[in-house]
């Protein structure tokens, strides 16, 4: 869906898309805010000039309104401001709530893309659902799943022209793939010549048989043995720095439920499990916090993942308004006219929202 080069990306975020008229403030939301009184001196237009309207709701607004209030005679407006902005989040949770959201897909980079189409067929009995070549930007997707991209959580891979090798850092852990029989799914990855670096047998602390393998490029895949389920890829697990600070900004920015938490003292780490619905039917996030650990070496090769959305430009007030960066501004792609927004959770993680219409005219 959108290129995805070595490097991060350069892009900035512009100002927010509230708009400020006549004193009173307006969002996506449907909210209207108190107007704040101000002589024709301080009006928001003159505010506006120095000042990004994005601090309008956060610390600096509070500070830049108290000062101007006092200077004036007025009452200090602080309170106004976050009680605005509150009012602002609960609009934003409740139609987050409403939203219709999906896990579309994951993306990341590999050097060798027939190599690696060839071991996610052969040895995991994924499907090839398509592939596209840009030449003219230089690279090419393949798109991998065990089911239509319209109604399954896929892999899409990148291969850059010309480079044969990622880093894969610390902070990305594997990718999870339910199967009935994990010693099965082994023996046949060992025979086509696979790499496998745990054998099968029972989680830590736990009875769930699982095993690890690698793949060409050095990502780790998680088989976990379960029933018959609509949704074998079914987990996508990252390092965090802070836990309680995910669990809450995926809650409220990206409207996931948080599904369990785990916490294996013995062996010094934390995972929660988030999502839209039960993970046996469902892709999911599992994140994990190492006890200690605040800060991850990410690499160049994740890169992020795409998740439906039925409006983009509301989906990026709510994560500006729960703390998320907007990496880029909602609005369509060039050439293919899908809108998109951007953005970084705490952690740096990157994700996609894509229109849902847009996105299922797009697979047409």
């Amino acid at each position: 869906m959108v290129r995805i080069i070595p490097m991060a990306s350069s892009i900035r975020s512009s100002l927010s898309s509230f708009r400020f008229s006549g004193g009173v403030s307006t969002s996506r939301f449907g909210l209207s805010l108190s107007p704040l009184r101000l002589p024709s001196h301080l009006h928001f237009s003159h505010l506006t000039s120095t000042v990004p309207q994005t601090h309008f709701f956060g610390l600096k607004a509070s500070k830049l309104l108290k000062t101007a209030g006092t200077r004036v005679g007025m009452p200090p407006v602080g309170n106004v401001v976050h009680a605005s902005m509150a009012t602002a989040q609960e609009t934003a949770l409740e139609w987050v709530k409403k939203d219709k959201r999906r896990m579309l897909h994951v993306v990341y980079r590999v050097g060798d893309l027939d190599r690696t189409i060839k071991f996610y067929t052969e040895c995991l009995g994924m499907k090839l659902l398509r592939k596209r070549d840009i030449p003219e930007e230089r690279y090419t997707n393949a798109f991998l799943g065990y089911g239509p991209e319209d109604s399954h959580f896929v892999i899409e891979l990148t291969y850059n022209y010309g480079v044969d090798k990622y880093e894969i850092g610390t902070a990305f852990g594997h990718f999870g793939i339910a199967v009935e029989d994990v010693a099965k799914a082994v023996e046949l990855i060992k025979a086509k010549g696979g790499k496998v670096t745990r054998e099968p047998g029972p989680v830590k602390g736990g009875s769930t048989v699982i095993a690890f393998i690698e793949e060409p490029n050095g990502y780790k895949f998680e088989l976990i043995e379960r029933g018959p389920t609509p949704e074998p890829l079914c987990q996508v697990m990252l390092c965090v720095g802070d836990l309680d600070r995910s669990i809450t900004f995926y809650e409220k920015a990206f409207g996931m439920e948080l599904l369990r938490t785990r916490d294996n003292p013995e062996y010094k780490y934390t995972i929660a499990m988030m999502g839209y619905g039960p993970e046996d039917k469902n892709a999911v996030l599992e994140l994990t916090y190492n006890y200690g650990v605040t800060e991850y070496d990410k690499g160049n090769g994740y890169a992020q993942i795409a998740i439906g959305t039925d409006d983009v430009y509301k989906t990026a007030e709510g994560i500006k308004l729960f703390g998320g960066k907007i990496m880029r501004e909602p609005g369509p792609l060039p050439g293919i006219n899908t809108k998109i927004t951007a953005c970084l959770d705490p952690d740096g993680w990157k994700t996609v929202f894509v229109d849902n219409i847009d996105f299922l005219k797009e697979l047409e």
